[in-house]
Parts: structure tokens; sequence; C-alpha cells
């Protein structure tokens, strides 16, 4: 691993907005520079260390406090961290990136348009939204608090990945 701090980057935006992808991508780029780094993907914790979470406001918190936790234990052992959720309500980002370190936090909010992330929909949830299949829907029935001064914006409708990545890493 590299001589430098270990890092968590947080990506905050809507479903379909592209958190994931780009996770992979930058978790891809450190790699190849020698580097250690874990995702730490919502689904993926919700699948597993959160499945008890339902997606009330309670719980979303949680969910943050969870994934925060588990970065800053990478991170203390020198992992770097890229953590991809939505984490809508922004007391509880801030809250994640104060148990983090600020000093070790980037805060990166993927904005891609709300009409683009519908489009994409790759999990489905706006169209069981859509059809009343599905209440608490970020972006629809349930409000998403964008950062008011993320270290960086990204639109992935208009920013290829391998660009956003080199966006990130310049931060």
């Amino acid at each position: 691993m590299s001589s430098r701090i270990a890092m968590t980057w947080w990506l905050t935006g809507l479903s379909g907005a592209g958190k994931s992808t780009l996770a992979q991508a930058l978790a891809h780029a450190l790699r190849d520079r020698a580097e250690s780094v874990c995702v730490v993907d919502g689904d993926e914790l919700r699948s597993g260390l959160s499945r008890d979470l339902g997606f009330d406001d309670a719980s979303r918190a949680e969910n943050v406090r969870r994934a925060a936790h588990m970065a800053r234990i990478l991170n203390s052992n020198g992992i770097h961290a890229v953590v991809a959720m939505i984490s809508p309500a922004a007391k509880e980002r801030d809250a994640a990136l104060a148990l983090i370190g600020r000093d070790r936090c980037k805060e990166i909010y993927i904005n891609t348009p709300l009409e683009i992330c519908i489009q994409r929909d790759p999990k489905g949830l706006y169209a069981r939204a859509g059809a009343g299949q599905l209440t608490q829907m970020t972006g629809i029935q349930s409000a998403y608090e964008p950062p008011p001064s993320p270290a960086l914006r990204l639109d992935t409708s208009v920013t290829e990945v391998s660009q956003a990545v080199l966006q990130i890493l310049a931060i």
C-alpha cells in the first residue's frame, strides 16, 4: 500500500445515479495503484449487516451510521473505503463524516438528474414506486437532501466513468 493516509470517499445520490458503478471503478483504480480498498455498498449492507433495518428515517440513519463506523475501522487499518449509498439526510451524512474524521473523508454528490435515474432504474424501484408497490422511495415519496458543499459534484449522465474517477482521485 502507498504511504498516503487511508481515505473514505462517500458517494451519495439517488438510486440509479451511478454510485455503485463509480465506487467499483474507483476501487479498481486504487487497486491498480497497489492501494488497499474496500467498497461499502448500501445494497450489500442491506442484504447482510443491515438486513434488520427498514426504510423509515431512524433505520436509514442507523444504516448510515453503520457504514460510517465500518469506513472508520477500515481507514484505521490502512484501508481506503469507498462508500456508495443513497444516505438521503444531510444530518446523518454530516454525522458520518464526523465519525470517520473530516480530514480523511470526501463527500461526493452524484447529482445525476432524477429523470435519468428513473430511465436507468437498474433495480426496478422507480417502476415499483410508480405502481404504488413501494413507499418511501427516495426522490419520489421520500426526500433527498443534496449536500450543500460536497468536495465534488458529478453527473454521470454527462461525465464518463473513467473521467469521474480521475476527478475523484484529484480531490
